[in-house]
């Protein structure tokens, strides 16, 4: 039988002991005391927009959770850029937050500069919602075109001299197809728009014959049948259009291209913290009414861990990263 063995340790030893363990010590209770005050959820874009409609339910739901105020406050500008600049100087506590979304984890590829490393200077908590994009063509210009292959076959025919619009220059629109004419060698030409709304109000007017779009934004005109759908960006059909098939389905194979947003928390935010929102982001994304109004919002639910959101940071900034540069995509 082993008797119990005890250590007498020397005042400097002993304080070198306490010196290491106080800080595990206070990380501990700082989780267990967390949230003690007001959590704020930066939206890097105006209201009304998807981006900041997730917010605002996850946000409430958070709150509800959590039994303490979220608050959600809109920063918009430079693709999010101005807002994530402040996020990223923020202290690393859990009451700061921001939805990252596409356009902004790109910024840094597209201006000059932001003032934030995409990958560096965040934490990423968990994934949100995807957001579709779809290929649609206005078919009083285009009767013909009711596939991505014919859409290929007719720019071939007049390489250079057909149209497209997206919502601006290093949209995710432009980024897309910009990779799908690399990948179908067939050549058109950007005509970007400051926004959605007037790229789609040109489209349906005829000045443009078509677009790469949010589905949020084109949705209600290809119900309507104003707009003709011939493909979604994502690996999967998207459940409001589901006769629409994807790129790869349509001799692209591979392609994916898909807008998402998820929860981050500047860098050094202590993993308690970021798990214990996970977990509640988790709960909240799996209730089916969550769901359903993300998908009035025109994005779809989507949950991922910490882990797998910071491995999606790092894809996505190197493979858009690749485009806009092989393309020479600059928003100044």
């Amino acid at each position: 039988m082993f008797k119990p063995v005890s250590f007498k340790l020397s005042g400097p030893t002993r304080r070198v002991v306490l010196a290491l363990a106080l800080p595990m010590l206070a990380g501990s209770a700082f989780a267990q005391a967390w949230p003690g005050k007001t959590i704020k959820l930066i939206v890097p874009f105006p209201a009304g927009g998807p981006t900041d409609t997730a917010s605002r339910i996850v946000g409430q739901k958070l709150a509800l959770r959590l039994k303490q105020t979220v608050i959600v406050e809109n920063k918009a500008g430079a693709s999010g850029a101005i807002a994530a600049a402040q996020v990223a100087k923020a202290p690393a506590d859990g009451y700061t937050l921001m939805m990252l979304a596409t356009p902004t984890l790109l910024a840094p590829h597209l201006y000059k500069t932001t003032g934030y490393d995409s990958v560096k200077d965040f934490t990423s908590i968990a994934t949100v919602y995807d957001l579709p994009i779809v290929v649609v063509v206005n078919p009083s210009l285009m009767p013909t075109v009711t596939d991505l292959q014919k859409l290929v076959t007719h720019a071939k025919a007049q390489p250079g001299r057909l149209n497209y619009t997206s919502s601006g220059v290093g949209s995710f629109g432009h980024l897309s197809m910009e990779l799908l004419k690399q990948m179908g060698q067939f050549d058109m030409q950007h005509v970007p728009y400051r926004g959605g709304v007037p790229a789609i109000t040109d489209t349906l007017g005829g000045q443009v014959p078509m677009m790469y779009a949010d589905l949020v934004a084109a949705l209600p005109h290809i119900q309507s049948g104003s707009l003709r759908a011939i493909a979604v960006g994502s690996p999967q059909r998207v459940g409001v259009i589901p006769d629409v098939k994807t790129i790869a389905e349509q001799g692209f194979k591979g392609f994916d291209a898909v807008s998402w947003g998820g929860l981050m928390a500047p860098a050094g935010t202590p993993r308690d913290v970021v798990e214990r929102i996970s977990t509640e982001v988790k709960a909240i994304l799996a209730e089916k009414d969550t769901q359903d109004k993300l998908l009035n919002a025109g994005a779809i639910a989507n949950y991922q861990t910490p882990s797998q959101m910071a491995a999606r940071v790092q894809q996505d900034y190197a493979k858009w990263g690749k485009v806009i540069r092989d393309k020479g995509i600059t928003s100044q």
